[in-house]
């Protein structure tokens, strides 16, 4: 059968490979454009494996959401050059469509759920691969399920999400939230969700800083001066004590006085606790220069 370049020019789009690839794939099949596409789908599928250990630190979150149901999605490429890509876009926003639609608890149970097009998650991903050409990974996959309002929010540098979980209040308040959250990142939602350890540990600190002169003051001014520092260090680290950035009052205050309750949150940002591979190019081609 002749692979004629309309035939080739069908499968590229179809599958996204190169032109090359595309031909080669068409006459090893024979024309047969279903064959060709699926070698070219297991050819990436390879190409995924062969990239799957080099470091992927950079990407996006893609966010997606149906009245009170919301999931975030953290996928991850090797350079923030492919992260603005236009088609990882549009890979993170079906992913992130995928898993609202599929309700995959964790991003492996997402590798099975069904895109828009029909395919897999993973195998969309071993597409994408082949096309961009880098390591791609879905590294996590938060959500809220709630009966109140959902405040969603990601960045316009895609890098930071937020969602966040607000019994009463409304959108407006919800979404102001979880700008806040993407802002000031607070690692706690209130007072009692700060861990005891962390809070012992801060006042040991804070006794060790304090002067001989205060310590020999009566323990319960001693302990009144100690509880007035922990509570400022518990208030910078919880979204309740943190000063509200669209106001001038506390969040516990404006939220408070909405009426409502900030059930949880969750907070995302692309490459959090990924070791990032440093290149020296300098030193590279100085070693090469010497070979």
């Amino acid at each position: 059968m002749e692979i004629t370049a309309s035939l080739v020019k069908e499968l590229r789009e179809r599958t996204g490979a190169g032109m090359m690839e595309c031909k080669k794939a068409l006459t090893e099949a024979g024309g047969d454009i279903n064959a060709a596409a699926e070698a070219l789908r297991k050819s990436g599928a390879a190409k995924a494996d062969k990239k799957a250990d080099r470091v992927a630190a950079e990407g996006r979150l893609g966010l997606a959401q149906d009245g009170g149901k919301a999931v975030l999605v953290e996928i991850n490429s090797e350079t923030d050059f492919v992260a603005n890509d236009v088609n990882f876009k549009t890979f993170v926003d079906a992913v992130a469509a995928a898993a609202l639609a599929s309700g995959a608890a964790d991003a492996e149970a997402l590798k099975t759920a069904k895109l828009a097009s029909g395919e897999t998650v993973e195998e969309a991903r071993a597409t994408a691969i082949q096309k961009l050409g880098e390591n791609i990974q879905i590294r996590r996959l938060v959500k809220v399920d709630t009966t109140g309002n959902v405040g969603a929010y990601v960045h316009t540098n895609g890098k930071v999400g937020v969602l966040v979980d607000l019994i009463g209040g409304d959108v407006e308040l919800a979404r102001g939230l979880a700008m806040h959250v993407a802002a000031l990142k607070p690692p706690h939602n209130k007072a009692a969700d700060v861990p005891a350890e962390f809070v012992e540990k801060e006042k040991e600190i804070e006794l060790a800083k304090m002067s001989e002169k205060d310590k020999s003051k009566p323990a319960d001014i001693l302990e009144k001066i100690i509880s007035g520092k922990i509570n400022k260090i518990v208030s910078e680290v919880t979204l309740y004590g943190q000063t509200y950035v669209l106001g001038d009052t506390t969040v516990e205050q404006v939220v408070k006085a909405a009426g409502a309750d900030v059930a949880g949150f969750q907070l995302l940002i692309v490459g959090e606790g990924i070791e990032k591979v440093v290149e020296d190019y300098a030193a590279e081609v100085a070693k090469a220069m010497q070979v």
